[in-house]
């Protein structure tokens, strides 16, 4: 039940921030943050798996494709990486595969 309300959580929480697509910008800082995330080891682990793509075309909503900006004003979402598991609002798991991309 517990991990329901948890998946319900993150897919709220993303559809308010990654309305077009998923073109991604780092910050710095928590509070210029959308989201607050943090990398797991293990892909069970994690809520979403996420494929770094080099291609705009690529990023796409809830694909778990993200596309790394530059630039703050490109960005659909900006992300904060946490280095404390509770302190995150979504955990993920980098893959190199495009097939294992997404919601988990």
């Amino acid at each position: 039940m517990k991990q329901i309300i948890s998946n319900v959580t993150i897919i709220l929480l993303l559809t308010s921030y990654v309305a077009f697509g998923q073109k991604v910008y780092e910050t710095k800082y928590k509070t210029e943050a959308d989201c607050k995330v943090y990398i797991t080891k293990y892909k069970t682990e994690a809520n979403l798996c996420v494929y770094e793509t080099q291609y705009k075309t690529e990023a796409r909503p809830f694909s778990g494709f993200w596309y790394w900006t530059k630039y703050k004003t490109e960005a659909d979402w900006k992300i904060y990486f946490t280095k404390y598991k509770t302190e995150a609002n979504l955990k993920i798991y980098y893959t190199k595969y495009k097939t294992d991309a997404g919601f988990k």
